[in-house]
Parts: structure tokens; C-alpha cells; sequence
């Protein structure tokens, strides 16, 4: 009594490859099956039912009669087995998926202990062009960085690049405080739209991020 209550006090740790061979074990019994099942076949196609005997009650000429009980006692033991096995591959899956779970669970706790993420506002465009000596690369704008801001125009007002551009208009010589994110951090210049060697006030190119 006291080692089945120990067996049962420790539950052992089911493996992926406990279960590989738990699965290859019921593919080898089915096998098994459907050979004795194919063998049946060849005896007139008794199968598992059919009489062995005669009308007259005389065992039948047109079968082996050791064969047929063999192959009908063999597939009933398997059946059996099989059904354990399944029972056995059911408990393995349930318990593999729960460490899983609790190992996935256990992860994200630890990650969240250790690294607390910063909600970072959504950007709503793009820098994908800055011109070297523009007032933008004097600004320290990048090529990748995310704009979360650019003067008065933000994530929740912002509807196209006419905003921005507008905003750049309207503010030439003047310095426009930019939000971005850059590798993963956010970061704030000062941005001043003004006449340079090159195309527009900026010297950069936008594109809108749809999120």
C-alpha cells in the first residue's frame, strides 16, 4: 500500500518523446488491427461475426477454424490495448500542453518583472529620405524615425500630409518641436523650416503610417 501511495504522490514529467512513442505504439496497434482484419477477409470474410459453424452446426470447411479464433481473439485484446493507449496519449497531450501553458504563463510573468514595457504613442508618419546639410539633418531628423508629433499636429488630429505640410508653411524661420521614435525610444528635436540649397523648407520626405 504504501508504494502505490508514493507512485501516485509523484506524478512524472510527461516528454514530447514520451508521447512520440505513446502515438508510434497506437500506430503499430492499428497496424496490427487491420492486418488480423485483412487475414479475415481471406477466410470466406468471416469476420468478426460471422457463424463458424454450419445450418447443421458442423464447424464450416471453407475457413481455418484455429486461424479465424486466433485472429478474433488477437483483434479484441488490441482493441483493448488500444483503447488504453488512446486514454494514455490523451493524459500525455493534456499534461504536455499544460507545462506549456504554465511554463508560457511563467515566461510572461518574468518578462513583465523584468522588463516593464513603455506604452509609446501610435506615430502617424514616416521619415524616409533626409537630405545631408537640410535643415532637417541639422535637426538631427533620421532616416526611420517615427513621427509621434510635428508642431501642432499629432496622432489624434492628424488626417494626411497636408497637415504637416501646412504646419511647415505657416512656420518657416520658426522652430517647430518634433516628436519621434527612434529605436524604440522617444525623442524630441527642434525643427526649423527655412530656405536651404536644395527643394523645400524641410529637405526631408514623409510618409504617412495608416494604424
Amino acid at each position: 500500500m504504501k508504494m502505490t501511495e508514493e507512485n501516485n504522490a509523484v506524478e512524472p514529467n510527461v516528454t514530447e518523446e514520451d508521447a512520440r512513442l505513446l502515438i508510434k505504439r497506437k500506430d503499430d496497434i492499428e497496424e496490427q488491427i487491420k492486418a488480423y482484419y485483412d487475414m479475415l477477409q481471406t477466410q470466406a470474410g468471416v469476420g468478426m461475426d460471422a457463424p463458424l459453424v454450419d445450418v447443421e452446426g458442423f464447424p464450416r470447411a471453407d475457413v481455418d477454424l484455429y486461424k479465424v479464433r486466433t485472429a478474433r481473439h488477437n483483434i479484441s485484446c488490441l482493441q483493448n490495448d488500444h483503447k488504453a493507449i488512446m486514454v494514455d496519449i490523451e493524459e500525455a497531450l493534456h499534461n504536455l500542453h499544460a507545462t506549456a501553458r504554465v511554463k508560457h504563463e511563467k515566461d510572461e510573468t518574468e518578462m513583465e518583472v523584468t522588463e516593464p514595457t513603455v506604452s509609446l504613442p501610435a506615430p502617424f508618419a514616416l521619415v524616409d529620405a533626409v537630405t545631408q546639410g537640410s535643415p532637417a539633418f541639422q535637426a538631427g531628423l533620421r532616416v526611420g524615425d517615427e513621427i509621434i508629433e510635428f508642431g501642432s499636429i499629432n496622432t489624434q488630429n492628424f488626417r494626411n500630409l497636408r497637415d504637416v505640410a501646412s504646419v511647415v508653411q505657416h512656420s518657416e524661420g520658426k522652430s517647430i518641436r518634433v516628436g519621434v521614435i527612434r529605436s524604440g525610444q522617444e525623442e524630441h528635436l527642434n525643427l526649423t523650416p527655412k530656405q536651404w540649397s536644395g527643394r523645400g523648407l524641410l529637405g526631408c520626405n514623409l510618409v504617412p503610417l495608416h494604424r
